[in-house]
């Protein structure tokens, strides 16, 4: 049959197995900043599968790609960071997932540029995207991918100010580096090989 090179490729089939969640801030003024590494990560995850995250859905942007064998949601919700979990259950009520097939990527000021480390479960961290999803939920049981982004240079500065602040060049390039291997992690673990992804990747 022939096929026309200028038709979009066609969506994996079946239904959606896993949800992978980016973490940050819609708009403009917040592109880039250390708060939206999860939508950085989606971002390039979505580049690197040939995906697209531009159908609007589940209070969020969306779109659906195949990953190490499986049949993925990308979702990058667009409620801001507090209320992440208005998007995340949504997404989870319609498919029918539990919390361990929902990977969340999200930032994380308590590890440096270029480090990530991969939690099967547990408390929000003091992240608040996290903690509504988990409030919203009713479950800890998320698999996430935490992107380092740095401590508060000085207890002067003010929380709020500094995850909205954006990376310098060198950060930058030490978070793509750390994003690279979420997306490497991200294969593993939806196969079923998360023990192996947090033993090459956390750091």
């Amino acid at each position: 049959m022939f096929k026309n090179p200028f038709m979009k490729s066609a969506e994996p089939a079946g239904s959606v197995e896993y949800i992978l969640v980016g973490l940050g801030n819609p708009g403009s003024k917040y592109e880039g900043t250390r708060h939206n590494a999860g939508f950085m990560a989606l971002d390039y995850i979505a580049e690197k599968a040939g995906a697209r995250v531009d159908r609007v859905k589940f209070k969020g942007l969306c779109g659906t790609t195949s990953i190490g064998g499986k049949k993925v949601l990308l979702l990058k919700p667009s409620t801001y960071m507090n209320l992440s979990g208005q998007s995340v259950t949504e997404a989870m009520g319609f498919y029918k997932l539990p919390p361990e097939n929902v990977i969340i990527l999200f930032d994380d000021i308590s590890l440096e540029p270029g480090h990530m480390r991969i939690r099967m479960k547990g408390s929000d961290g003091g992240q608040n995207g996290m903690k509504n999803i988990i409030y919203l939920s009713g479950k800890d049981t998320f698999p996430r991918i935490k992107l380092g982004t740095g401590a508060k240079p000085s207890p002067q500065w003010d929380l709020a100010d500094w995850v909205l602040s954006r990376f310098s060049t060198s950060e930058q390039k030490a978070l793509a580096e750390a994003i690279d291997h979420a997306n490497s992690s991200v294969e593993l673990m939806v196969q079923g090989n998360a023990a192996e992804a947090m033993n090459k990747y956390n750091s």
